[in-house]
């Protein structure tokens, strides 16, 4: 089991003690609104140094506070007991692994591997595509950190570019064509990679839980050209495009990745239901690979979203799960949670922040 424990401090409306997770599973129940959701992102804040629910860490601090902190202890691989700590003070982020600063948040991907599912990932199905996109290199990252250096270096050059377009100042256009072929080819190499592994099972997985066959990702990528001479060449072409627009109009930010059936788009005819699993399946995608390509058991952290599911189906997608490290999920009152419990299983009790078992 990775988590041991974790103390917030100032952390939404979570009560500022530790909550025990020495336990292979976790659930956590109560009505909406009382913190259950606060404390899967509390874990995942830990796992990552940053929120899946916001991208502006002051809204996470309690109101009337500077800042707030997480502690969370945990076992690594060898049953060696570690600790995170966060702070977050006056809009500053420090973060330590075992009492030695992280100098970057990118250095805590690859400690804890979490999978995250949520309401919010229909938008991986049904969503714009930068989200679309989101997901896919979310997954890289999983396995490959160095790919986080990657796409930092592709936004950088991708920002000045945009910025020389919007002044028509086109002296250094020609060079930073050239950086941005080169980092725009290896995001879509990647994405290209990410996508034909999630394709090995996906498909199957979908078939398993719903019998619809033949649905499949697909990676439609703005630049066909597949080497920096030929990249070059197309945004030399589109030049007085993005000239007259006064932004790149070409590139992996202009990526599309869509899901097809039979060759042809699955979502604008699917059901609500179905582009609920399609979700979720990419979800349980994301776990095999990680696990897969990292060889760790990864952490679920379960917000809801099965509860959707009729139990049949409910049961399917359980069963597909890969062995995993810890599972922490989130019930109503009134849902079922007994039928799934262990015998070592924690259920803690939540209201107004603070919890009970």
């Amino acid at each position: 089991m990775p988590f041991q424990y974790i103390s917030c401090v100032n952390f939404r409306n979570l009560d500022n003690k530790p909550v025990d997770f020495s336990a292979k599973e976790v659930f956590f129940v109560g009505e909406n609104g009382q913190g259950k959701s606060n404390l899967l992102e509390s874990i995942y804040y830990a796992s990552y140094g940053s929120s899946f629910r916001t991208r502006t860490d002051t809204e996470i601090v309690r109101h009337g506070e500077s800042g707030f902190s997480i502690r969370a202890v945990f076992k690594d691989e060898s049953e060696k007991i570690n600790n995170i700590n966060i702070y977050f003070e006056n809009g500053k982020k420090r973060i330590e692994k075992n009492g030695k600063a992280l100098t970057d948040r990118k250095d805590l991907i690859s400690v804890i591997p979490c999978i995250l599912f949520c309401h919010e990932d229909l938008d991986f199905a049904d969503g714009e595509p930068e989200k679309k996109r989101f997901f896919i290199d979310q997954s890289a990252t999983l396995y490959d950190v160095l790919y986080v250096n990657t796409m930092r270096n592709y936004k950088k050059i991708l920002k000045s570019r945009n910025i020389l377009l919007k002044e028509h100042n086109y002296t250094l256009l020609e060079t930073l064509n050239y950086q941005l072929a080169e980092a725009g080819l290896e995001i879509k190499k990647k994405r290209r990679e990410v996508i034909e592994q999630f394709n090995r099972f996906f498909g199957t997985l979908y078939k398993e839980v719903t019998g619809i066959e033949n649905v499949s990702v697909f990676y439609n990528p703005s630049w066909k050209a597949d080497n920096v001479s030929e990249i070059m060449s197309v945004l030399k072409q589109k030049e007085e495009v993005d000239k007259s627009m006064c932004t790149t109009m070409s590139g992996p930010h202009r990526d599309m990745i869509t899901f097809v059936k039979d060759e042809k788009l699955f979502v604008p005819t699917a059901s609500t239901g179905q582009k609920r699993l399609l979700s979720i399946l990419l979800r349980v995608s994301q776990a095999i690979y990680c696990s897969t390509f990292t060889g760790k058991k990864p952490v679920f952290l379960m917000d809801d979203v099965l509860l959707e599911l009729d139990p049949q189906k409910r049961q399917k997608v359980t069963s597909l799960l890969p062995e995993y490290n810890q599972l922490f999920c989130t019930y109503l009152p009134g849902e079922p949670y007994e039928k799934y419990k262990r015998q070592n299983t924690k259920v803690y009790f939540i209201e107004n922040g603070t919890w009970h078992e």
